[in-house]
Parts: C-alpha cells; sequence; structure tokens
C-alpha cells in the first residue's frame, strides 16, 4: 500500500506538468502510476504488433510522455489550438501565459531554442491565398521537437521530478478510482488525499465508465474521423518553409462538413497505432532521420445527437471495420484509385510517384470501410486544398486509414478541473479538456494550481511567479497571436 499526498494517474503531458507545478510550490508527497513503459523502453515497431509486457497497448500510446513522445513532439504554441485555454481561464492573459510557462518548461530541459515562425509578409500571404479558395489558414508559433529529440526532452523531465520526491510506479493499471484511493490491477492499493486522473486518449473509454460509477457528470465530443495523407515532400516543401506545421480548416461543399489538416510531420514517417482489437494511423517525424515523403492527417469532425450520441463507439465501429478489411493492418489507396471506384493494388501504387514509408499496410478501397459522406468530405476538402497546396490532391496521393482521433467524454467540473467528487481531478486529452500537447500540459498547471489552492497556497500564472517565461523573447512573440 502507497500511502502519498497526492496521486497522478497517467505520465503523459498533463501528468508531468501538473507534478511539476506541485512538486515547484510544495512538499507535498506525490505519485504518478502509468501503465506504460519508461521513455527509454518505448521502441514501437510500426510493422508489428508491439505491445507493452503488461497492459498489451502500443508503445506508441502508453508510457513516459504519453501518446506526444513517439509522434512528432510538435508544440503549438497558441492557446486556441488543441483545444480552448480561453475557455478554461476567466483571465485571458493568463491564458497566452500559460503556453509561455509551457514552452519554458520545455526550454528548460532540452528543447530545441529555434522558434519556428514563418515571415510575417508570407504567412499573410498563404492567408490570403488559402482564403480566396475557402480554406482557412491558421498561423501559429512552434517548436518542433521530433521523436528523437522529444524523447530526451522528456528523460531529463522525469529526472528532475524524481529529485524533487516525485515516485514513478510504471506498467501499473490503475482499475478503479475512489475517494482518497486507488486500486491497482495487482491489488495494491494508493491512498492519497488528492487524485488527478489524466489517462490520455487510450484510456478515455474507462475513464469515462470510472466517472459514471463515481456518479461525475459527463458529455460527449465530437470525434475526428479520416485519413493519413501522404504526398511528395517537394510540393509540401514552399507551405513548410512558412509554417512548418500548417493548420487548414475546411468546410465542404455537399454537407458543410468541418474538415482538418493535422499533424504535419514533413520528410516523416507514416507509422501504424495498435490497439486491442483494431489498429489506425499515425504520423513520425525526425530531427535527423527524412524521408522523401511528407504525411498529414486530414479529419472530418462528426457531431450525433439523437438516437447515438456515444461518438467514441462510433469511431471504435469504423475502425474495427476497417482494420477487418484490412486484415489487421491499415488499407492503403492512391487518391485517383478512391476517385475511379476501384481498390488499390501494389501494381497501382508502384506506378505511383509516391513510395509509402509504411509497408505494413493492405491495399483496398477505403470507400469500402469508411461512410460515403466522410469519403465524400475528404475527397472534397483534398480539392479544395489542392488549389492552396498545388499537387497535393494528384491521383498518386496516398490515403491511409483510418486515422481517427478517439472521442471522449468530456467530464464536468469547475475550473480547478476539480469534479463533483471532492479532490477529485482531472486533466488531459482523455478527460476531454484537451485535444493537444500543450494544452494537456496547460490542464495539467491547472489542475495542480487547484490542489495547491486547497493546501492554502496560491499561485497564479503570472510574472509574479513565472518571470522568466513570461519576459523571454519566445512569449513575446506568442502573445501577438
Amino acid at each position: 500500500m502507497f500511502n502519498k499526498d497526492v496521486a497522478i494517474v497517467g505520465a503523459g503531458p498533463a501528468g508531468l506538468f501538473a507534478a511539476y507545478l506541485i512538486s515547484e510550490f510544495s512538499n507535498l508527497k506525490t505519485i504518478i502510476i502509468e501503465q506504460g513503459a519508461d521513455v527509454s523502453e518505448r521502441e514501437c515497431s510500426s510493422s508489428s504488433r508491439a505491445y507493452c509486457s503488461k497492459c498489451k497497448p502500443c508503445h506508441m500510446l502508453c508510457g513516459i510522455g504519453g501518446a506526444g513522445t513517439l509522434s512528432s513532439g510538435l508544440l503549438n504554441l497558441r492557446p486556441d489550438i488543441g483545444g480552448n485555454l480561453y475557455e478554461l481561464l476567466e483571465n485571458p492573459r493568463e491564458a497566452v501565459n500559460l503556453v509561455c510557462i509551457i514552452d519554458h518548461i520545455f526550454l528548460e530541459f532540452g528543447a530545441p531554442r529555434k522558434l519556428l515562425m514563418g515571415d510575417p509578409k508570407e504567412l499573410e500571404e498563404l492567408q490570403r491565398k488559402a482564403a480566396s479558395n475557402g480554406v482557412r489558414f491558421i498561423p501559429i508559433p512552434q517548436r518542433l521537437m521530433g521523436t528523437d529529440k522529444s524523447k530526451a526532452v522528456v528523460m531529463k523531465f522525469k529526472r528532475h521530478l524524481e529529485r524533487k520526491g516525485v515516485e514513478f510506479l510504471l506498467k501499473t493499471r490503475v482499475e478503479h478510482v475512489e475517494k482518497e484511493k486507488l486500486i491497482l490491477s495487482n491489488g495494491e492499493e494508493v491512498h492519497a488525499k488528492y487524485i488527478l486522473v489524466a489517462p490520455g486518449r487510450y484510456n478515455a473509454s474507462w475513464l469515462s465508465k470510472e466517472a459514471e460509477r463515481l456518479g461525475i457528470p459527463t458529455k460527449y465530443t465530437p470525434i475526428d474521423i479520416g485519413v493519413r495523407v501522404e504526398v511528395p515532400a517537394i510540393i509540401m516543401d514552399p507551405i513548410i518553409k512558412i509554417a512548418r506545421d500548417p493548420k487548414f480548416h475546411i468546410y465542404t461543399t455537399t454537407y458543410d462538413d468541418f474538415v482538418r489538416t493535422f499533424c504535419v510531420n514533413h520528410r516523416g514517417f507514416v507509422v501504424m497505432e495498435v490497439y486491442e482489437d483494431f489498429v489506425c494511423v499515425n504520423g513520425r517525424s525526425y530531427l535527423e532521420r527524412k524521408t522523401q515523403n511528407t504525411n498529414f492527417a486530414f479529419l472530418v469532425q462528426i457531431n450525433l445527437t439523437e438516437p447515438l450520441e456515444n461518438t467514441l463507439a462510433y469511431g471504435i465501429s469504423v475502425a474495427k471495420q476497417t482494420t477487418v478489411l484490412g486484415g489487421f493492418k491499415p488499407i492503403v489507396q492512391r487518391l485517383g484509385d478512391l476517385r475511379k471506384g476501384r481498390r488499390s493494388t501494389w501494381t497501382r501504387i508502384s506506378h505511383s510517384n509516391v513510395i509509402p514509408t509504411l509497408k505494413t499496410v493492405t491495399p483496398g478501397d477505403i470507400a469500402m470501410a469508411m461512410p460515403h459522406r466522410i469519403v465524400t468530405d475528404i475527397l472534397e476538402g483534398l480539392d479544395k486544398l489542392d488549389r492552396v497546396i498545388p499537387g497535393v490532391a494528384d491521383d498518386s496521393t496516398l490515403l491511409y486509414a483510418p486515422e481517427i482521433k478517439l472521442s471522449v467524454c468530456r467530464l464536468y467540473t469547475n475550473r480547478d478541473l476539480e469534479t463533483n467528487v471532492e479532490n477529485i481531478f482531472v486533466a488531459g486529452d482523455g478527460a476531454g479538456v484537451s485535444r493537444g500537447l500543450v494544452t494537456a500540459a496547460a490542464t495539467g498547471l491547472i489542475a495542480a494550481r487547484g490542489i495547491l489552492r486547497k493546501e492554502g497556497i496560491e499561485i497564479t500564472f503570472t510574472e509574479e511567479f513565472f518571470k522568466d517565461a513570461i519576459s523571454s523573447e519566445s512569449c513575446k512573440i506568442i502573445s501577438q497571436f
């Protein structure tokens, strides 16, 4: 049995940043329980069903650092990207400050100092070109760690927390959350006055069930379903020079649905995510390893009402159907074949000028796997995007399916992210309060501040406590957006 002051479920950005704030401003004894492995052990082959030894999720999705560690490690330094911090904080200035603080902490642990920002005139011109073609381009200051560099950053982060007295319990799954107690899958218990639940998207379904059992109100959030697009890197080069991870928002012609680009991996790799009974795709990019291709997610936002509001169940059903058709592999298809209503074959793919970076795939027909409406949105959205990025909708462009950002139940909380069960707090993507690396980290800080407040320690995200972060040159740039 463990007796602590604070128990944190999940060692992703929300959990790590929460532990950081608590350890910096108090002597509260803190433990982080993580079902995945240490960051040094998180090697996941995209060509096999690589699992953790105990909990069986792919190493890409669980472990120290969370899912973002083995993705591109890109920091989108804007309060309204990957969630909306303006909705969580009463003071808009605090939302900006919080992004600056997170950026500064990442820099402390070795994130590259180069801030990726295009020339203002080029950004404005790209906005103008996009707008004239019915597409919205969103400029964002960004910092790229890369899959390789981000692992080193997280290692330093973890070592710092350990020096501050934070304890880690790894490869251990939390079975149930109780008031002032966690019940582990091995039968042990962790007792703590405060509990912060930040399990990430992989365990969103588990958290939803725990919330129902505890009587914590929830609501379903929209789900993103789509494909990962892979094109020759040379097509994206002019855009990448302006914005490293360009965000384009599109409304389609037929259904007026919202489609967006997400997680651009320039000269990167398409990889496979393995869940218990289905697979999805994602992307990686490295600072050192490069390919001749660029990939990005192209996602359709789905909202459901009566009689089915459970967007998570809907997304999983699409993922399972696609997985069945792919023989437990993702499906890959040339865009031209999708347009012509025929499945792709390896012969047809070999005729393209795009060599797939993910080989463990099944050539097939995405229209057989995904609903007609989503396929129509993808086709129409890519045609609009092609007017902004010529060549992105060429017949030889490769589409990998499914790419799904699993929906989660948004747990109702107060402004400190405390639920209606006293002293149980939530944070991160798994609780539906964030949708990205930086905002997940921000919710961890907000929840940690709420815990400290209950101990009579008042922290504000102002220059009084974080002078170096808020007065930095990077923060001045971030503040302009």
